[in-house]
């Protein structure tokens, strides 16, 4: 019997490289591996989520969490298996104007603030963290989005939003000082270009961040990987085995900051294990158990943000796996 030929469209991360080099094979599956990023501007302006849950285009894709929280409350045909392939600290990840009076998060309120979309995984994290950790409540906050949602829905009314004309540059704005933070999952643009205009919101942002895992004990999830619900019917033994692949490319991943200069870091292995010290071995679990709080958590994000249609169990969300 042949095996079947499955796509997967993942980023190109270092725990993604066992499949890209072929080290990794999953067990019974002729896995066709493309390197799709999350902004992928060649297509049409269409990125490897609105492919995946609006087209269908691949049988497995990494997703956004949240989008996937919103497309599983509505029933559409996607499935996820507990693997996380990416994870962020909101708090790293606030940047403001320098002129903007912002030293404080609850100097946020009334603001204008920058989000790629006001569903995506980060905006949804950080305002709930906000509201969560410093009691920002996010409905006080003018929001300005980059981008239209993926998934369609309806804001809670009272909440301002503008959506951002096609074309217009957030990151310009920002440093301009017509918007006063943004939350976004990479340094603005104009940060990489070196302008002094911009800084992150937190003096300290690593500090804030080891204080919010030791607070919470968990670093917080943004991806998922999906398969679509035809795919699982025809190949239900798809799933255990991608999982299975996922967790030996995490541990062979792991092994190459044994070689000091696997990094382009000049102090990468130094990194690596100030990382264990602080975080422990694994900050990356997989499987449903090990990340339930953070899930759970995320869970009650969405639902007090409108996002989800409905409240789901954790164990709703996820396809049962050993």
């Amino acid at each position: 019997m042949s095996q079947p030929k499955l796509t997967i469209a993942l980023s190109h991360y270092d725990r993604h490289v066992p499949f890209f080099d072929g080290t990794v094979k999953p067990e019974g599956i002729e896995l066709n591996v493309l390197i799709v990023g999350q902004s992928d501007r060649q297509r049409d302006g269409e990125d490897r989520h609105e492919r995946m849950l609006q087209k269908g285009e691949f049988d497995v894709a990494e997703l956004s969490l949240s989008s996937y929280l919103m497309a599983k409350s509505r029933g559409m045909p996607f499935t996820a298996i507990p693997i996380f392939p990416r994870r962020l600290f909101s708090l790293s990840q606030m940047w403001v104007n320098i002129e903007a009076g912002i030293e404080r998060p609850i100097d946020l309120i009334g603001k204008k603030v920058g989000l790629h979309s006001f569903q995506n995984t980060l905006a949804t994290l950080s305002k709930g963290d906000l509201q969560s950790e410093f009691e920002v409540p996010w409905r006080k906050v003018h929001w300005v989005l980059s981008k239209k949602d993926n998934i369609p829905f309806e804001p809670e009314k009272g909440v301002q939003i503008d959506q951002l004309a096609k074309g217009v540059d957030a990151d310009k704005l920002l440093e301009s000082g017509e918007i006063s933070a943004m939350m976004t999952p990479h340094p603005p643009k104009a940060v990489l270009r070196g302008s002094t205009k911009i800084r992150r919101l937190f003096e300290d942002p690593k500090a804030e961040d080891l204080r919010y895992y030791t607070k919470n004990g968990f670093f917080p999830i943004m991806h998922v990987v999906a398969f679509k619900d035809d795919v699982l019917k025809k190949y239900p033994e798809a799933a255990q085995s991608l999982f299975d692949a996922f967790t030996e490319a995490k541990k062979i991943c792991r092994d190459f900051y044994a070689d000091p200069n696997w990094s382009w870091l000049a102090w990468g292995r130094h990194d690596f294990e100030e990382e264990e010290r602080l975080l422990g071995p694994d900050p990356w679990p997989y499987g449903v158990e090990r990340n339930r709080a953070n899930l759970e958590r995320f869970v009650g994000y969405s639902m007090d943000q409108g996002l989800m249609a409905k409240k789901m169990a954790v164990e709703e969300l996820f396809l049962p796996i050993n």
